[in-house]
């Protein structure tokens, strides 16, 4: 049995996320034993990590970014799980607080926000081999909502996948005692969930909403919304999500 902890990155008072990596763990392999820790809330402790195989930093909903002097409790979590050498995942703010951790940098996009979908994700050469990204071809399309984004790379990490938006859509990092793999997007969102965010957030067509909810069994819609078909299906849009996990036993 795999042990996954899940470092919720939203404090108290802000919609907290890390049911949506639960859903998909649940359906990857139902038998995972899932632990789930608030930074904001208590630190985490050597206790927390007995055991784990795997930690997940997922997104969050904060103004402040990943170098803050708010985001400490976050940082700390994330130099705990690096320092006991437990491979790490992280999405959009996890992405970025491994990021400025390791010795790169994350600020706002100059492009600003990249919400819905992120399109026409380009794999590298290294992207193309690495086993994060084995079954993406490259120009797909992915839920994605963010504001800040990685503009400098740590050393030693390898870029995977970027887009005209973003550059660095997702890194591995491995060096050491330290293994990291992160995304900017989202693929651990379903499309109702981000049509569901949009709606709150508002200002955005009624028309991208609507077919954010009929994309994964209308190719129309799909298409109307720059992706592949095969792109926004459940299974494939946690592509990334079931490498890592399967990479833990391998």
């Amino acid at each position: 049995m795999t042990t996954i902890l899940i470092v919720e990155s939203n404090p108290a008072g802000y919609p907290q996320v890390a049911s949506e990596f639960v859903m998909v763990l649940q359906a990857i392999d139902d038998t995972t034993d899932i632990r789930i820790v608030s930074p904001y809330e208590a630190p985490v402790t050597r206790s927390d990590l007995q055991a784990v195989d795997g930690a997940i930093f997922t997104g969050s909903a904060v103004s402040w970014g990943v170098d803050a002097p708010e985001a400490a409790p976050l940082r700390a979590a994330m130099e705990q799980v690096f320092d006991e050498g437990i491979p790490a995942y992280g999405s959009c703010n996890g992405m970025q607080l491994a990021a400025c951790l390791l010795g790169g940098i994350s600020a706002p996009s100059p492009n600003g926000r990249e919400d819905g979908l992120a399109r026409e994700v380009q794999l590298t050469e290294a992207g193309r081999v690495h086993p994060f990204l084995k079954g993406r071809q490259t120009g797909f399309t992915v839920p994605c909502i963010h504001r800040d984004e990685v503009t400098r790379l740590p050393k030693g990490a390898v870029l995977l996948a970027g887009n005209a938006h973003s550059p660095v859509q997702a890194f591995a990092y491995d060096n050491g005692n330290i293994r990291f793999w992160g995304v900017q997007y989202h693929p651990e969102i379903t499309l109702a969930a981000m049509a569901d965010i949009l709606d709150e957030i508002g200002g955005y067509p009624q028309s991208l909403r609507d077919d954010l909810r009929l994309a994964e069994t209308d190719a129309g819609a799909a298409r109307r919304l720059g992706a592949a078909p095969g792109d926004l299906q459940p299974d494939q849009r946690v592509t990334e999500i079931r490498n890592w996990f399967n990479s833990l036993s391998a």
